[in-house]
């Protein structure tokens, strides 16, 4: 393999992108606009070997595929090693490989699609997350694991037969006391960390945002404050895109973002329907002029985005309208 990194070191005088498939068991690895391919383990001993081979080529940059967490352990040795890296949405880059008239999928194909994908896109790369972050995320994720399988069980016991229900009953309300019990983990966790604690305060000073509202947004929406009010509602996937050609107007649509993010605004939104006038006056209004329900909520849920991006910038709380 010493080889491979001795050729592109004195072939390769244009940008090198790499492009790395991450599965299971191995990394296939290859780079742009070059045959050369390999693959080694996705174990700690393979990711070593692959940082040995990358950091004497310096690439520009690598992309990985963003497939359920599997890539993250490679992702963290990459960035921590001092290699650009980052990993994208794989249906962008399904997308991508469909546009340049790639079908054929293995795992060979994927790395050289993802090289290609890193040449042309050229994806930001972000910073990860600390670990304390992490741990709050995973938390989090977990509880909202737990509420859509006790929301299964509960549609679940109306359609089971009632010899069913005892079984339905004692996991239903196992459920529940696990739900408590991380609401308190998370609680806690948020409370140990005096920045947290703080924007914690100042994100429920609105009426509708609650613990896991505030908790989502510190935890997976850390650009709050920092961006404007457009950039800020297109990352969490609330900014109406045009669908229009020629003479035609197309019905807009909100597409991509953060889905744990865009979760957590629509329970505020739902609670600022009883607790919050101002949200509650937006969406009424917008009824009252012929917008689908889902619409108005969908612009509610920005303009609590909104509101809260403003609260977070001028670390002030949140005071009603003046009238």
């Amino acid at each position: 393999m010493g080889a491979v990194v001795n050729q592109i070191q004195s072939s390769c005088v244009s940008p090198l992108f790499v492009g790395i498939d991450v599965g299971g068991e191995f990394l296939d690895v290859a780079f742009h606009d070059s045959n050369e391919y390999f693959r080694v383990a996705n174990s700690p001993d393979g990711i070593a070997s692959l940082l040995d081979k990358l950091r004497p080529i310096k690439p520009q940059l690598i992309v990985l595929e963003a497939t359920g967490k599997l890539e993250r352990a490679v992702l963290e040795a990459c960035c921590q090693a001092g290699l650009p890296a980052v990993a994208v949405n794989s249906k962008r880059v399904r997308d991508f490989a469909r546009s340049t008239g790639k079908q054929a999928k293995t795992d060979r194909i994927d790395a050289r699609v993802i090289a290609h994908y890193a040449a042309v896109i050229k994806p930001e790369v972000r910073p990860l997350s600390d670990e304390q972050t992490q741990e709050l995320q995973a938390l989090i994720l977990r509880r909202t694991q737990l509420i859509d399988m006790l929301t299964g069980e509960q549609h679940r016991r109306k359609r089971a037969h009632k010899s069913s229900w005892p079984s339905i009953d004692e996991l239903i309300q196992f459920l529940k006391q696990r739900i408590k019990d991380t609401d308190r983990d998370i609680d806690v966790f948020l409370h140990a960390n005096e920045l947290w604690c703080k924007s914690e305060t100042l994100l429920r000073s609105m009426p509708g945002v609650g613990r896991t509202t505030a908790a989502a947004l510190i935890a997976f929406l850390p650009e709050l404050g920092k961006l404007d009010r457009r950039e800020i509602a297109s990352l969490v996937g609330l900014a109406p895109f045009n669908v229009d050609s020629g003479k035609q107007k197309g019905q807009r649509h909100i597409m991509g973002g953060r889905c744990t993010v865009r979760r957590a605004l629509y329970m505020a939104c739902v609670a600022a329907q009883r607790a919050n006038p101002d949200i509650k006056a937006f969406c009424d209004r917008l009824r009252a002029n012929g917008k689908k329900t889902k619409v108005a909520f969908i612009a509610g849920m920005r303009k609590l985005l909104t509101q809260l991006n403003a609260m977070m910038r001028d670390e002030t709380p949140w005071s009603p309208p003046k009238i």
